[in-house]
């Protein structure tokens, strides 16, 4: 039985693929600047990564990266490793989830998330600043021990745990998130109100939605 219901998600989730790759991006009118993907941990090996989509521990159950790896773009990169020097002061690294993400794998989450929880997902249609290349997912990791730092909610958990300001957890796991967000902010990125993981760079809107995937990118 299980076997079957592995099979049957696995043929929802190949044909929702098949159906967002049919799907054309969004069409965008102005002048942009040129899309520069750079590898995180090429630029600084310290930062930490666990590439959730690219295993089955995350929402939709099944793999939807190749490749477990992790891009902004270059001026955003750039910012990001500013936070992640920073904050090793503290005994902290940056643990990164995902960062530019193809815009097939949003029309993907879009498709399988429930119409209550899509405030937790960028509508397809819009694309999501992590198909620009300018929104990371993170959190923070101790230097000594190596262990994820725990928050008031676990990354896509689609409650109000997840919130920025969220009010429940111990004082440890909110000051730590406290933390997480005041660092990045001092560095251009913006919380977003629903994910405490979740950051947009300053310059988002100056780049194309892009769909490239990680295996074409340099």
């Amino acid at each position: 039985m299980k076997k079957y219901l592995f099979n049957i998600l696995l043929l929802l989730i190949s044909t929702l693929l098949l159906n967002s790759c049919a799907t054309r991006l969004p069409v965008e009118k102005g002048t942009f600047k040129e899309t520069n993907l750079v590898e995180l941990i090429k630029l600084d090996s310290t930062i930490k990564l666990d590439i959730r989509y690219a295993t089955k521990n995350n929402f939709v159950g099944q793999p939807v990266y190749k490749e477990a790896r992790a891009f902004l773009q270059k001026d955003a990169a750039d910012a990001l490793k500013k936070v992640n020097s920073k904050i090793h002061t503290l005994g902290y690294g940056l643990l990164v989830f995902d960062g530019y993400r193809p815009w097939d794998v949003t029309k993907l989450f879009y498709d399988v998330t429930s119409k209550e929880n899509k405030k937790f997902v960028a509508d397809p249609k819009e694309g999501s600043r992590h198909n620009r290349g300018c929104a990371i997912d993170l959190s923070l990791y101790d230097l000594v021990t190596k262990k994820e730092i725990e928050m008031p909610g676990a990354y896509d958990e689609m409650t109000d745990r997840s919130y920025f300001d969220y009010t429940g957890g111990t004082e440890e796991q909110r000051k730590a998130r406290d933390l997480l967000i005041a660092a990045m902010q001092e560095e251009g990125f913006t919380v977003y109100k629903y994910e405490w993981w979740h950051f947009d760079y300053k310059d988002w809107q100056q780049y194309r939605i892009t769909n490239m995937p990680f295996s074409e990118i340099k």
